[in-house]
């Protein structure tokens, strides 16, 4: 039986490169385009899966929300 786990990210542009985080977990990767950061983030958070405790594994289930928060200022 195959288990899927899925993590938010969050990419923003850092000079030429775009960046990839993950929200739940401190993971990252970057790219030329947005597409390729969250490719390679993919790639990066399929051997992070492979070589994680069951402790993080299970912190992974737990509900995410990723939403933004303004103020005037």
């Amino acid at each position: 039986m195959t288990r899927e786990f899925r993590l938010s990210a969050i990419v923003s542009q850092e000079g030429k490169l775009y960046v990839a985080k993950a929200v739940e977990i401190e993971l990252a990767s970057q790219g030329k385009t947005i597409e390729e950061a969250l490719t390679n983030l993919k790639e990066a958070f399929e051997l992070w899966v492979k070589h994680a405790g069951a402790d993080e594994l299970q912190a992974l289930k737990k509900t995410s929300l990723v939403a933004q928060v303004a103020v005037a200022a």
